[in-house]
């Protein structure tokens, strides 16, 4: 059984959400994985972005819904 090769290319950094003491990174960045189309990715990466952690992958259909929701979660004055 052959191991199939993963690529990424980060096709537009957007923010850098954290960092820690040993330099690994949480991102949200427009991803395209294996030469698919662009998606909306955060996750973790290691210094140098030699590697990532596990994360999530976004369509723009999605990512909008995900913004909409925050919208609402932030803007909701019955918080405490």
């Amino acid at each position: 059984m052959t191991e199939k090769s993963i690529t990424c290319e980060i096709m537009k950094p957007i923010a850098v959400l954290s960092e820690n003491e040993k330099g690994y990174t949480k991102e949200i960045n427009l991803v395209s994985w294996n030469g698919a189309d662009p998606k909306l990715d955060i996750r973790n990466w290691h210094p140098g972005r030699e590697k990532s952690g596990k994360g999530i992958a976004l369509s723009k259909d999605e990512a909008r819904i995900l913004m909409e929701s925050l919208k609402k979660v932030f803007n909701d004055d019955t918080d405490e």
